[in-house]
């Protein structure tokens, strides 16, 4: 028995995704079968520092929906998703000496534990080398834009994102063209008792009627379908082009994108986001609105290159800063954590975040500002809160812009207070949010 490995992480479609693409050109060119797999580790359902669990349960329910959805989408093709649950570095290691398998592809993710997950399997792979030989294969796929096309090299990556961006622009890189699905997989191997899988736990959270991502309705279903069929009823009504005048909203279900669930999870590329955004302008027409939504993109590329380029700096207590250690409140952290601070705004935001797994870009700030600068709290706790949360975390992003309004990244400002009162007065001023939320 032998086969070729793909292991699925913040990759979860069949379309666009040129790590499976190419552990099925090598599962055929060798005549192997071809074994996709995901990784539940239950470490992520842990304490961590901050919190007493790292994964909550709407981010858990919006995965193991797009898990499912995955799987149908295999199993559509003729195979089906293998969920191993372990540490990666040692459950794949252990799968992979197995089957007997002859080389595994997946994703290249440049946060520092995904980073340190592949090297230690890497290693695997050399100690086991008199017993079994397989390589590992990594590929960078997340971006709309290949980092060996931008015109600045990893190491002068500039800090700030104007910059970045006007490079970028002035350059007229092309994104990426999307990648069609395959029509077919190789068939699964047969897999020895100990590794046929477990299904991925499973949270129901109850639906909040509230909620500006209402995910347990079929139009925001998770998964590839899902995304695809989100995008083309956005671009059907024009929305994009409304999208600036609109972002900074903070309730219902159209005046932001919402393409960033789908991003998270993998289940929609950048790649395919953005020739969506093209497509709408070659038939409607450019404005500013649909100009921002590639410009949020780009934030979102920034983010994933300042990995590439300081690493694990970015998760120390100073990031990319001087600044001493700063404080922590645990008592105000819960408060914030809770809704209970006290801030009709920040409250409201915070209870939405709670029971629906969602916040607006606009209070997400808010709220940010508040726990770093009011509460004087430490920025980390507040980014495993959001990790924990979000249905839309995203590792790279998540970091990026805590980093950035506690002035520990590469804001020219030197950090963002946004002032509760101001923020009220702009974005709430009848009220109506903070009744939504009972803060009013």
């Amino acid at each position: 028995m032998s086969c070729v490995v793909h292991w699925f992480r913040n990759d979860l479609r069949v379309s666009d995704n040129p790590a499976l693409l190419a552990a099925i050109a090598e599962a055929k060119a060798r005549s192997l079968p071809l074994l996709p797999v995901l990784v539940w580790d239950p470490a992520q359902a842990d304490a961590s520092r901050w919190l007493p669990q790292r994964i909550g349960p709407h981010r858990q329910a919006w995965l193991a929906g797009t898990v499912a959805a995955l799987d149908a989408e295999l199993r559509a093709r003729g195979s089906r998703l293998l969920v191993l649950h372990g540490a990666p570095e040692v459950v794949l290691p252990e799968l992979m000496s197995a089957t007997e398998a002859v080389a595994l592809h997946s994703e290249d993710i440049p946060a520092p534990e995904e980073a340190d997950q592949a090297k230690a399997i890497a290693r695997a792979a050399k100690r086991l080398e008199a017993s079994c030989t397989w390589s590992c294969t990594w590929h960078w796929q997340s971006t709309m834009l290949a980092p060996d096309d931008l015109p600045f090299s990893q190491r002068d990556l500039p800090a700030v994102f104007t910059t970045f961006r006007q490079h970028v622009e002035q350059a007229g890189i092309a994104p990426r063209t999307p990648l069609p699905a395959p029509q077919a997989l190789p068939p699964v191997p047969e897999l020895p008792a100990p590794h046929k899988g477990q299904p991925l736990p499973v949270a129901v959270p109850s639906p909040d009627a509230r909620s500006s991502f209402p995910f347990h309705q079929p139009a925001f279903a998770a998964g590839e379908r899902g995304a695809q069929a989100h995008l083309a009823q956005y671009f059907a009504r024009r929305l994009p082009h409304s999208y600036k005048a609109t972002r900074n909203g903070l309730s219902g279900t159209d005046f932001s994108s919402k393409l960033s669930p789908w991003l998270a999870t993998g289940a929609l590329s950048a790649a395919q986001a953005i020739a969506a955004i093209r497509a709408f302008e070659a038939e409607h027409g450019a404005n500013d609105g649909s100009y921002w939504l590639w410009f949020e993109l780009l934030w979102r590329e920034h983010f994933r290159l300042l990995h590439l380029k300081h690493g694990s700096a970015l998760y120390r207590a100073r990031g990319l800063s001087q600044l001493p250690t700063p404080p922590h409140d645990e008592a105000a952290f819960r408060c914030w954590c809770e809704g209970r601070t006290g801030e009709p705004l920040v409250d409201a935001g915070m209870r939405e975040l709670a029971a629906t797994g969602w916040l607006s870009n606009r209070l997400r700030q808010v709220v940010a500002s508040y726990l770093i600068h009011d509460l004087a709290c430490d920025w980390r706790a507040g980014a495993a809160w959001f990790e924990a949360c979000l249905i839309d975390f995203d590792v790279h992003s998540n970091q990026g812009n805590w980093l950035y309004v506690s002035g520990r990244g590469t804001d020219p400002r030197g950090g963002r207070r946004f002032n509760p009162d101001k923020q009220t007065r702009e974005h709430d001023p009848d009220g109506a949010y903070r009744r939504l939320w009972g803060t009013a």
